[in-house]
């Protein structure tokens, strides 16, 4: 795990979007609705978004008092616009009448909100809260298969198997590390396998063609 750590951080890749915004404050609502509005979506236009976003509304409070097409033309043109727009508003008003505007830290209480999945809620756990929490997006799910480190069919398969195999210092840094090494290094399609630090180390299981 050293070696991927100082190939992410020394390479000058971008860091996930996400990530980008719980850096500023760790504010776990920030997290929450950055985290809805990257699914299906780039990460440059997740951050311009949810820049745009914030400007207007940065707490539940604030966003409930908006019209859901004020939120819908802050986000555009980011994937389902609409549909999350009228998500973030529903969720903000529930924050509001349920959890006097604060983000649950639970995850159990975190999936229960409409759209909101494990990955969503363990990020809003880790990145928010700096609580325990593996957050299992399509590249650590597809990464960790490769390298033969899980044997898994579905990204809740494989964080409940890092759950009992990962050492627990690497699970909140995991996600940020191995979206970025999926973006740049390790992509889905003729991952860059000669120019890999961890050519030696990974399995590379259903390989077919690398660069």
């Amino acid at each position: 795990m050293a070696i991927l750590e100082d190939a992410v951080r020394t390479r000058g890749w971008v860091t996930p979007a996400v990530t980008i915004v719980a850096t500023q404050d760790r504010d776990p609502y920030k997290v929450l609705v950055s985290c809805i509005l990257s699914l299906r979506t780039r990460d440059q236009v997740t951050a311009e978004a949810s820049q745009r976003l914030f400007a207007l509304a940065d707490t539940p409070q604030k966003m409930a008092l908006l019209e859901v097409a004020k939120i819908e033309q802050a986000i555009y043109p980011v994937g389902f616009y609409r549909v999350k727009a009228q998500q973030i508003l529903e969720l903000s008003f529930q924050l509001c009448e349920l959890y006097q505007g604060r983000v649950p830290d639970e995850l159990e209480t975190l999936l229960t909100f409409k759209g909101v999945g494990r990955k969503t809620a363990n990020l809003v756990l880790t990145l928010g809260y700096g609580k325990p929490g593996i957050c299992v997006d399509i590249h650590v799910h597809r990464i960790c298969n490769r390298w033969g480190y899980v044997k898994t069919g579905t990204p809740e398969q494989t964080e409940l198997a890092l759950r009992k195999k990962l050492p627990s210092e690497y699970w909140i840094i995991i996600n940020d590390l191995l979206v970025t090494f999926g973006q740049n290094q390790c992509t889905p399609v003729s991952p860059r396998c000669s120019t890999c630090p961890l050519y030696a180390l990974c399995d590379r299981v259903a390989v077919i063609k690398s660069r």
